[in-house]
């Protein structure tokens, strides 16, 4: 598939914080407003969203669903005690249980640790952080795998997260795991921060990539960035993605989001500004790229 064939769509985080039902009618109508094909629907606490009117929301929106899931503090696969593993893989299920719902192919996050935490690790440590980490996810893979979701696990920068900060790092960790219910999700802003090309990054990923969130170098729109947007088109294209380009940005309003993605300035003059102009950007290059395909699609 091709990039003019992509859905765009964008994370509701770009205006709210959390995204619960009383929210949810307006953030859909604000996004198909905009002319948005999808939207990202983050789960920061179960019950926040009710599987069932989320599900008829977004249906009534027309807009193509995706989930995310939020690592806050004390959320851990890794490194820390029993009863946390139990109540992170519990929330990770609820994530799943939406995505299920609403009709997501995918339930994405960083499905590791909490956000923010970060700690020194010898290869030993390493090595036996990552098979902690595969013994305590693959139950929620087994559930996402019997509800038909699959699961994207997003590396994060070194700032953010020490345990998965590249694709190479995630393919390691993961290895027997990865399969039709577990890929990766990728995010251009982590591309650019961690990885020396994010082109060779979504080529090693290969079939394996089952999301992708895009944003500036500096977590603004995305477009008139560092970021070579054709020649990350390009590779999409190569490995055959063909799920939605979902624009990733935080609002600056909300302080425990703020702080979790050290979003210290306004991105852009509002939130909506911020949308439109990625928007406006996406079409741009699908457009390029349809008139350097000749107006039309291949393989």
């Amino acid at each position: 598939m091709r990039a003019l064939d992509r859905p765009l769509g964008v994370n509701t985080w770009v205006w709210t914080s959390p995204l619960t039902d009383a929210d949810l009618p307006r953030m859909l109508d604000l996004v198909a407003g905009l002319g948005f094909d999808a939207v990202e629907l983050p789960l920061e606490e179960p019950g926040h969203l009710d599987p069932a009117r989320t599900a008829a929301a977004v249906r009534d929106a027309g807009l193509a669903p995706y989930v995310v899931g939020a690592m806050a503090p004390g959320r851990d696969l890794v490194a820390t005690d029993p009863a946390t593993v139990a109540r992170t893989q519990d929330y990770l299920r609820s994530c799943t249980d939406l995505a299920a719902a609403v009709g997501a192919p995918s339930v994405c996050g960083p499905f590791y640790a909490a956000t923010g935490r970060v700690w020194r690790m010898t290869p030993y440590e390493r090595h036996a952080a990552y098979d902690e980490w595969r013994r305590n996810l693959a139950p929620v893979v087994e559930h996402a795998r019997d509800a038909g979701v699959t699961v994207g696990i997003e590396p994060l920068n070194r700032y953010e997260t020490s345990l998965v900060n590249t694709v190479d790092q995630a393919l390691a960790a993961l290895g027997p795991l990865l399969g039709p219910s577990l890929g990766l999700a990728l995010d251009t802003y982590h591309l650019g921060i961690e990885e020396r090309s994010s082109a060779d990054a979504v080529r090693r990923a290969g079939r394996h990539l089952v999301h992708l969130q895009v944003c500036g170098n500096d977590r603004g729109a995305p477009g008139h960035d560092q970021t070579d947007w054709p020649a990350l088109l390009a590779a999409l294209d190569e490995v055959g993605y063909a799920g939605a380009l979902n624009i990733e940005s935080f609002t600056p309003d909300n302080a425990a989001i703020a702080v979790a993605a050290s979003i210290w300035r306004p991105l852009a003059a509002s939130p909506d500004d911020l949308a439109r102009d990625g928007l406006t950007f996406l079409r741009s290059l699908t457009a390029t790229d349809a008139h350097a395909a000749g107006g039309t699609t291949h393989d």
